[in-house]
This record gives structure tokens, C-alpha cells and sequence, in this order.
């Protein structure tokens, strides 16, 4: 669903980093009364610091991840063994 809604947006095209193309700002409705000047240098500077994204995290219970999906694998494995032999 897409409302209607009357918003001020910066768009940085060049930011200055290898991995972002265009960064866009979407100015708080208290502040656009601001000069245009003002919200684009701040605009600009916070572009200026972006870096490369965050590395992904790991997950620390990778371990207990995979176990459950061995431990169900065999549980799987058992009942079919169950039900051959007492279909026997």
C-alpha cells in the first residue's frame, strides 16, 4: 500500500566509498524549515563516513543448528526402522 506522504529527501550520489552508489536522507519535518545548504553539508559529511558494510556474524550456535538437524536425520532414520520391522 503507498500513502501519500509529503516528505523533503537528500539524495548523495557520490559517496565516496566502493560499496554504496547513492545514499538518500529523509529530512524530519521539524527541520526542513532549515536551509537547503545546511541539510545537504550534513548530508554530505555523514556520506563522507560511510565504510564498508558490517561483516556478517557468524552465529554463535551454528553447533546446536546443525546437531538438531542430525538428531533429526537419525530420529527419521529409527521410526522408519521401527515401522519396516513391524510391518514384517
Amino acid at each position: 500500500m503507498i500513502k501519500g506522504v509529503n516528505r523533503q529527501v537528500v539524495e548523495v550520489n557520490d559517496t565516496g566509498s566502493d560499496y554504496f552508489e547513492k545514499i538518500m536522507f529523509f529530512v524530519k519535518p521539524e527541520y526542513i524549515s532549515l536551509s537547503e545548504a545546511k541539510i545537504r553539508e550534513s548530508a554530505g559529511r555523514i556520506a563522507g563516513n560511510t565504510s564498508a558494510p558490517p561483516a556478517t556474524k557468524v552465529s554463535k550456535g551454528r553447533f546446536f543448528e546443525v546437531s538438531k538437524i542430525i538428531l533429526t536425520f537419525l530420529c527419521g532414520a529409527f521410526a522408519t526402522l521401527v515401522i519396516m520391522n513391524l510391518l514384517k
